[in-house]
C-alpha cells in the first residue's frame, strides 16, 4: 500500500491557489482512476483506490499546510508503513510553471508543508514537485504562492494535472524516471 498526500489549505477560498496544486493533483488522480468516496480520516480527507495492482490511499490534510505532517504521520502509523511508502504532491517555487520533477529526500526550500512532514516522519519520502515559478523577489513570494492561478493559466494547468494523473501509473509502479519522461512528452 502507498499513501499519496496532496498538500494544500482547506476551504473554498484557497481552492485555486498555487499553494493548493497538490490538492488539485490528487483530486484529478481520484477522478481518473475512480477512487472510492471521500471519507474524513487521519486529520484529513481520504479516498482509496487502485492504480494498476497497487492500493493507493489519497490524503488531503485538513490541518492547513503548516501541520500537514500530522495527517501524513497518522496515516502511515495506522497502516504501519515507513516514510518510503509516502508520496507528497506539492507546489515548487524553484521549478518553472507546469514543470514536474520527482525526487526522494532533499531540501525543504522553505516549504512549510514539507517542513512539517519532515518533522513528523524524516526526509525519506518521495516528492512530486509541481512548478509554480518564482515571482522574482522574496517580497512577492507570499502573494504569488497564495494567489490564484490566472485565467490564462487554466489550460496549461488542466493539461498538466491530467498528465500527472495519466502517468501516475508509473509512480504507483515505482518508476519515477518513466513518470517524468512520459509526462514531459504530454505537457
Amino acid at each position: 500500500m502507498q499513501i499519496w498526500t496532496g498538500l494544500g489549505n482547506p476551504g473554498p477560498q484557497y481552492a485555486m491557489n498555487r499553494h493548493n496544486v497538490g490538492f488539485m493533483a490528487v483530486d484529478v488522480i481520484a477522478d481518473m482512476y475512480d477512487f472510492g468516496p471521500v471519507q474524513k480520516k487521519f486529520s484529513g480527507w481520504v479516498q482509496e483506490g487502485r492504480i494498476g495492482s497497487e492500493k493507493i490511499l489519497l490524503l488531503k490534510p485538513a490541518t492547513f499546510m503548516n501541520e500537514s505532517g500530522r495527517a501524513a504521520g497518522e496515516a502511515l502509523r495506522f497502516y504501519k508503513l515507513e516514510p518510503d511508502a509516502l508520496t507528497v504532491f506539492h507546489d515548487e517555487l524553484d521549478l518553472a510553471p507546469f514543470k514536474v520533477k520527482v525526487r526522494v529526500g532533499g531540501g525543504l526550500a522553505g516549504h512549510n508543508g514539507l517542513k512539517s512532514i519532515n518533522q513528523h516522519l524524516g526526509p525519506d519520502f518521495r516528492r512530486v514537485r509541481i512548478g509554480i515559478g518564482h515571482p522574482g523577489t522574496k517580497e512577492r513570494v507570499h502573494g504569488h504562492v497564495l494567489g490564484n492561478y490566472a485565467k490564462a493559466e487554466m489550460d496549461p494547468l488542466t493539461d498538466m494535472l491530467a498528465g500527472i494523473a495519466a502517468e501516475s501509473k508509473w509512480l504507483a509502479a515505482g518508476d519515477d524516471a518513466r513518470f517524468m519522461s512520459d509526462l514531459a512528452l504530454r505537457i
